[in-house]
């Protein structure tokens, strides 16, 4: 009897968790279906009287949003293989060899994720100007080819790995690229698509640097797009709704078909943290 009492409770106070967290999305997808005039209308209308299925058409020719949607591909492909290729470089290296100064490089790295990201903004605008990469797909990528957080996490979870595999490979001949490629990344591979599925989500949802850096349509990625629903007379809210449902419809795809991996990687970071 103890033991149900308490499994009621932890499911009544998951089901008001997700109901609470499921409340935005459900508003979101309601509003999508509204018109104008209900969307602010107070009090506020729960339910359209009809449905309005013609926004989310009128919202995708609204702005060019093929263009925008291949831009956030591409930046987000380019970016996420990039820190993914970068970071399990840096993790081996603080892992398996043995260089000067490698505690201390460590450290500040750890101490430098401490630093706000806003803080660098001027900066790296200022640099990327002098390079003239300001409107060009270099802007939107190259500062986000290494990630110390992705690097802190691999770090942790090749450090679990037993020495004696390590060992055991190069008796038998295997160099550390092959180790590496060939051994360690297999056996990570869990933690290696959380982190890449974390790097995808930030990068698609990225919005103060796609608006900073660029200047055209052309180069423009999908949370930027959306300003185009907003002006100086107001706001289309149900055009916006619609709009972004188009913006997270392939996040919701892509936590569906990798939920396993998403779960047993950050479990087993955990574990291993």
């Amino acid at each position: 009897m103890k033991k149900a009492c308490k499994n009621i409770i932890s499911y009544t106070l998951l089901s008001l968790g997700a109901a609470v967290m499921l409340l935005p999305f459900i508003w979101m997808l309601v509003t999508s279906l509204k018109t104008p005039a209900e969307a602010i209308v107070i009090p506020k209308m729960w339910l359209p009287k009809t449905l309005q299925w013609t926004n989310y058409v009128q919202a995708w020719h609204a702005a060019p949003f093929a263009r925008y949607y291949l831009n956030s591909l591409l930046v987000t492909s380019v970016t996420t293989l990039g820190q993914l290729f970068t970071s399990i470089l840096a993790a081996f290296a603080f892992t398996h060899l043995q260089f000067y100064g490698r505690r201390t490089l460590f450290a500040v790295l750890i101490a430098l994720m401490m630093v706000p990201g806003e803080l660098l903004l001027i900066p790296n605008f200022v640099t990327l100007a002098h390079l003239h990469w300001i409107d060009t797909y270099a802007a939107l990528i190259v500062p986000w080819l290494a990630s110390i957080f992705t690097m802190f996490v691999l770090r942790q979870a090749f450090q679990a790995q037993p020495r004696s595999t390590y060992y055991a490979a190069r008796i038998d001949g295997a160099n550390d690229w092959q180790y590496l490629w060939h051994i360690l990344v297999p056996a990570n591979r869990t933690t290696i698509t959380a982190v890449a599925v974390l790097q995808i989500i930030g990068s698609w949802n990225s919005f103060m640097w796609p608006l900073i850096v660029t200047n055209s349509d052309r180069l423009r990625t999908l949370p930027v797009g959306l300003t185009a629903f907003t002006s100086e007379v107001g706001t289309n809210y149900p055009l916006l709704m619609a709009a972004t449902l188009f913006v997270i419809l392939p996040l919701l795809v892509l936590y569906l078909l990798l939920q396993k991996y998403i779960i047993a990687g950050i479990t087993k970071a955990d574990l291993k943290g």
